[in-house]
This record gives structure tokens, sequence and C-alpha cells, in this order.
């Protein structure tokens, strides 16, 4: 049986792979993703860091299970995050340790909750890691959303979710839903300068 190559991003490229010039609306389907929930700084916060290791772990598990059971080979899918705080001021204020966040990464159509729970279950036998409990699988129905690329340094993002806001409210709609970030850059790798991160916003028509 010869093997089956998908590039995800590509085939959906409406929602991975957005101008950097200018923000648009997309209506974002139903996806399944491997999440974990947790709050803290991101750049500091051990809950984060363990929650990412987490992710990728049981992510590239599937991935080697879905090449080998179904002839079928793909890319991880960048993590993505939505960030929010109980009191929005913080997040806007940029007081991380306030923040709360859910960790992600998109999973293609072959994934199931017995392949993830058999996964995951694998995944604990070879690495005792923390946050592989809180992990779970789960459909996430977006909907319309306005988004844009931002290429830069996370610091640099204020004045780009600015503008989001600023789009969203001149075209009628109502914000709908957490501030999403897809994470297209390792910055481990990255120049700050040149990280790539699709900035998204959910929106709804006012009633």
């Amino acid at each position: 049986m010869s093997e089956i190559r998908l590039d995800l991003k590509k085939q959906l490229k409406d929602l991975y792979n957005p101008s950097s010039k200018e923000i648009v609306v997309v209506d974002v389907p139903k996806i399944n993703f491997l999440m974990i929930d947790g709050m803290g700084n991101p750049n500091t916060a051990r809950e984060y860091k363990e929650a990412i290791e987490a992710l990728y772990s049981v992510s590239y598990t599937i991935k080697f299970m879905i090449k080998k059971e179904k002839a079928i080979d793909y890319t991880v899918m960048p993590i993505e995050g939505l960030w929010w705080a109980d009191d929005m001021t913080k997040f806007r204020t940029g007081e991380k340790a306030a923040w709360k966040w859910t960790s992600m990464i998109m999973q293609p159509e072959y994934v199931t909750t017995d392949l993830f729970k058999k996964a995951l279950d694998q995944t604990q036998k070879k690495k005792n890691l923390p946050s592989l409990s809180k992990l779970r699988f789960q459909a996430f129905h977006e909907g319309l959303s306005a988004q844009i690329m931002h290429i830069g340094s996370f610091s640099s993002e204020g004045p780009i979710i600015e503008r989001i806001h600023a789009f969203i409210k001149e075209k009628g709609y109502d914000l709908n839903g957490k501030h999403h970030e897809i994470y297209l850059s390792d910055p481990r790798k990255a120049a700050p300068e040149k990280m790539k991160t699709i900035l998204r916003q959910p929106i709804k028509n006012p009633l």
C-alpha cells in the first residue's frame, strides 16, 4: 500500500496562511483538537511548558499510529492558544500571571476518540509528563472570525489586535469568544522580528 502524504496547512490555507497586509473574515468549521487548559504567564509558568510537551508528545504518537495503520503521513500542526482573563483589564494591560489559556493542536479527520485514548495510553507508558492527565480530545467550532498574519515579536501584537477590534466594529460585528493565536514559528529558532503568528478573533452579527 502506497503512502499518502497530506499537507493540512495547504488544505486549510484560508485558516492557516492568511494575509499579513489585511484583516479578513473567515468561517472556521468544526475542527478536532487536543486541548489543555491552564493559567499563568506563558513565558515563566511551568504549567504552560508542561502543557506544550504533552500536546506535542501525544500529537506525534497519533501521527505515527496513523502512518502505521492507514499509510497516511502528515506534518503535526502548530500550537494554538485561546487567551483570556476573568478580569479582562488584566489581559489588556499585560498582567500575564492572571491570564488563562487553552493550548491546543489541530488533529486530522482520521483521529477518533478511541485512537486518542490509545495514543494517550501509549505516551503515558513511555513518558512521565505531568500534563498528560489534563489532555482532552474535543471538537471546537469557532465560526465567523476576523484574522490576520502578524509578523514580529509577541510583544508587538498590541497594535495589531487593536486593528482587528477596530475592523470588527467598523464592519458591524461584535466580539464573540476568546482571543486566538496560532504559532507558525518556533520562538527558539526564529528571530523575533520574523516570527509568524496568526491573530484571530471570533465575531458575531449583533442582535
